[in-house]
């Protein structure tokens, strides 16, 4: 049996990573900013074990380290929501948000962890991070940033193992500031664009995840995960 901490694993992409890590008979703890949606979480996977982590607070996050001890694998699954939209108008102080709540929440997550990580850590970024989308130059700075770190971090930890994850449109959390009705028409025709003909959910993401922390010589690596969106451009 091996541990595993996904950070961000109160929803969404590492929730389902956590789950599966879980139904694979791993020892997984989940961390998230709020309790009343990290118990819920830990109530959906179970035999999980949850904890309130502000990946942003570099005190906290060694204290949550040093309390759980070694593990083999981390998962870095927080998101920044925050820094969308065309520059003209983008308030900047939302993208600063969002390069605290996900860049840097995974950078000092990492460095909180090196004392007591044994084997990897998985980012999770976005594919925004190499399209040409307009209206997305925030998240293509924010998620651009995690993935360029990850061949410099992967040759400086070694043998730690550095590897990303970058999706594409998955059906998360992530899009329920959107209303329904446009979020749904937006699934559709991005459905329509890509080659697998719908877009992702969750488990896609996490079956991706599980395959680079097992997998003992990959890293380095930045692993799409986004339908052929990359193909569709």
């Amino acid at each position: 049996m091996q541990r595993v901490i996904v950070m961000g694993g109160s929803s969404g992409i590492g929730e389902a990573t956590a789950a599966l890590f879980a139904a694979q008979g791993e020892e997984v703890v989940i961390t998230g900013r709020d309790q009343a949606r990290l118990r819920a979480a830990v109530e959906r996977i179970g035999r999980v074990r949850g904890e309130v982590v502000d990946g942003t607070d570099a005190v906290r996050a060694a204290g949550f380290f040093e309390r759980t001890g070694p593990f083999d694998h981390l998962v870095l699954a927080m998101t920044g929501a925050a820094g969308a939209g065309a520059l003209a108008t983008l308030d900047l102080a939302d993208l600063r948000a969002g390069l605290e709540a996900k860049l840097f929440a995974h950078l000092t997550s990492l460095k909180a962890a090196l004392p007591t990580l044994r084997q990897s850590v998985t980012f999770v970024s976005a594919a925004s991070a190499r399209a040409a989308l307009p209206g997305t130059a925030g998240l293509a700075a924010l998620n651009g940033a995690i993935e360029a770190a990850v061949r410099p971090l992967a040759a400086e930890l070694a043998p730690i193992r550095v590897n990303a994850v970058s999706p594409g449109v998955i059906d998360t959390p992530f899009w329920n500031a959107m209303p329904a009705e446009a979020r749904q028409a937006h699934f559709r025709a991005a459905a329509e664009r890509l080659p697998v003909r719908r877009v992702g959910r969750p488990e896609d993401v996490a079956g991706a995840i599980a395959m680079l922390a097992r997998n003992p010589f990959m890293t380095g690596t930045v692993l799409e995960v986004d339908g052929g969106l990359h193909l569709a451009r």
